[in-house]
């Protein structure tokens, strides 16, 4: 995380969540005051995160909102240090460039996975589906992943009385297991595609069309184009067979890797998934898929699985956001 300015509670505020494909931004009118004049705006619309954030601040101006003396940017990458470049789309930015063009007091950058996992202490019941394993965890970390564009992982650790310390992990990259022969089929073709298939080749809006280029590999298929994300994803909630097999392997796949997550953080409190795309099946389709047993199916772990509840974030507003706001 990058810090520029000193923490000064008062003050408007520009709250950003940078993805891949949108940037939602919201406006607030200090420390704890509800989050306001919430947007979303196509990345692609936009030449840099600094046009786009621009043409956010004159909306504002038209709405008659107050010009934001902080704000607090989760971004989809690595912050390292000053030099920004995410991930999946071809933007790069100075935090100290982008500190003095809005000309602001105070600016925070960090992960957006990050920032959504500051958001879960926050965030109401009603946010929340329950998806498998007891209500409640045991008192411990929080393990925090979710496909978008990308695949963002992050975990929160207790520390002290109702206090939390989020990390900032790279945890979407690690590597992708299959557990059975069409699996390794499928998995196979993809590492002939990418040479490494991390756990974002597949989990993730594009990895939907990988899975799915891959399938059409293994049996043979011809596609008449390049699959797109989410025509796959509405075929599969129309019952098109591939494509509710893309679908059904792509549960699994996330069962593995939330649960593997849970493993090493030793995230007895729970697995809560965030993203753009578990939201969209519905919560009782999600818990009908094989997400839940094949986070369970830890050989001599099973057990210890089974206690650990698994959640979806299902917020009507972008969560990230009052997580960013938590940062400043």
């Amino acid at each position: 995380m990058i810090e520029i300015g000193p923490r000064k509670g008062g003050g408007p505020r520009l709250l950003a969540d940078v993805g891949g494909t949108n940037v939602r931004l919201g406006w607030q009118g200090g420390d704890g005051a509800a989050i306001e004049h919430v947007q979303t705006l196509a990345c692609d619309a936009h030449r840099d995160l600094g046009d786009c954030l621009q043409r956010y601040l004159q909306n504002l101006d038209a709405a008659g909102a107050a010009r934001p003396t902080q704000a607090a940017l989760g971004v989809a990458t690595a912050v390292l240090d000053d030099q920004i470049r995410l991930t999946n789309r071809d933007w790069a930015f100075s935090a100290q460039a982008l500190h003095r063009q809005l000309e602001l007091q105070r600016l925070v950058v960090l992960n957006d996975f990050t920032a959504l996992a500051l958001a879960i202490p926050a965030l109401p019941e009603p946010d929340f589906w329950h998806v498998g394993g007891p209500s409640t965890g045991a008192t411990g970390p929080l393990a925090v992943i979710g496909p978008g564009t990308g695949l963002g992982v992050s975990g929160l650790v207790p520390q002290g009385d109702r206090q939390w310390i989020a990390l900032q992990t790279e945890g979407g990259h690690v590597g992708l297991a299959p557990q059975n022969e069409r699996e390794e089929a499928l998995l196979s073709k993809l590492r002939q595609r990418f040479g490494r298939v991390s756990a974002e080749r597949v989990l993730s809006g594009p990895g939907l069309a990988h899975l799915r280029m891959a399938l059409a590999e293994v049996d043979g298929q011809a596609l008449d184009r390049e699959p797109v994300p989410a025509e796959l994803l509405q075929q599969a909630l129309a019952g098109e067979p591939a494509a509710a097999e893309v679908l059904a392997l792509f549960c699994a796949f996330l069962g593995d890797v939330a649960g593997d997550l849970v493993l090493s953080l030793g995230a007895r409190g729970g697995v809560y998934i965030g993203g753009g795309i578990v939201p969209r099946l519905g919560r009782e389709r999600f818990m009908r898929s094989d997400f839940r047993p094949r986070f369970e199916a830890k050989g001599r772990l099973a057990g210890y699985m089974r206690e650990v509840p698994s959640h979806v974030i299902a917020s009507r507003e972008p969560p990230a956001l009052l997580g960013a706001s938590r940062a400043l």
